[in-house]
């Protein structure tokens, strides 16, 4: 299809730097499903995956023969990552607003949780870098380590509806952002620094929702009486 092949051969070029479109535009989409995700609307996942799917192809890109011959496994690995976890969402999500509700409501993941939360995201990072190592992906590895588990713990928590996925998200957006443009992905380092002050705001929006929530249900007659807006991602 012409549309497709103008997509994956597309270059813009910025002085003597050459960034593929569906760099930009796997970005946006991501973009875009972070936007619906805030705003709790179930078309935030499939959003998303499609964004996914075109920066796979990105961050391999000797495998892809692009203008930036880098291979980020990790960058890539979570793509298809995300893809996987974001059915198990797009369901958890229309089966939730299937069952009359918002597609989700906000909820603290709780000290137990977030004690698994820290403890999963060390060690697999710590047991990820020896194997994307071997695999030969960009240094440093463990940088690209950090990012593909702490993108899975995110979109799990995302998920389940914890506020504190936000955080994660954090987390992997300082790492993600000098990787980034040490490797020559300039376009995908621009939209995490977005994407880090996107998270933030997020963090807070969830997190005010889960205290209206909370305080409707402590109501006497368990009315809404706040204005409650749906937000998310």
């Amino acid at each position: 299809m012409p549309v497709i092949t103008w997509l994956f051969d597309a270059q813009l070029v910025i002085g003597d730097q050459t960034v593929l479109w569906r760099e930009i535009v796997g970005n946006l989409f991501g973009l875009l499903s972070a936007l619906g995700g805030m705003r709790r609307k179930i078309w935030a996942w499939p959003v998303g995956i499609v964004g996914n799917a075109l920066l796979f192809t990105v961050f391999l890109g000797a495998v892809f023969d692009t203008p930036n011959p880098v291979n980020l496994l990790g960058q890539a690995a979570r793509q298809v990552m995300f893809i996987v976890v974001s059915v198990y969402g797009w369901y958890r999500w229309k089966h939730s607003a299937d069952a009359g509700g918002a597609a989700v409501e906000p909820r603290w993941a709780g000290g137990r949780s977030r004690l698994l939360l820290v403890i999963g995201l060390v060690a697999g990072t710590a047991i990820l870098t020896p194997v994307f190592t071997a695999l030969g992906s960009f240094e440093p590895v463990w940088a690209d380590a950090w990012i593909f588990t702490g993108s899975l713990l995110a979109t799990y928590g995302m998920a389940k509806g914890w506020v504190e996925f936000w955080l994660i998200w954090v987390a992997v957006d300082i790492v993600g952002v000098p990787l980034l443009i040490s490797a020559g992905y300039y376009a995908s380092a621009l939209m995490y620094v977005f994407y880090g002050a996107f998270t933030l705001a997020g963090f807070f929006v969830w997190a005010r929702a889960r205290k209206r929530a909370a305080l409707v249900a402590a109501s006497p007659d368990g009315q809404q009486t706040l204005g409650f807006v749906h937000r998310s991602m």
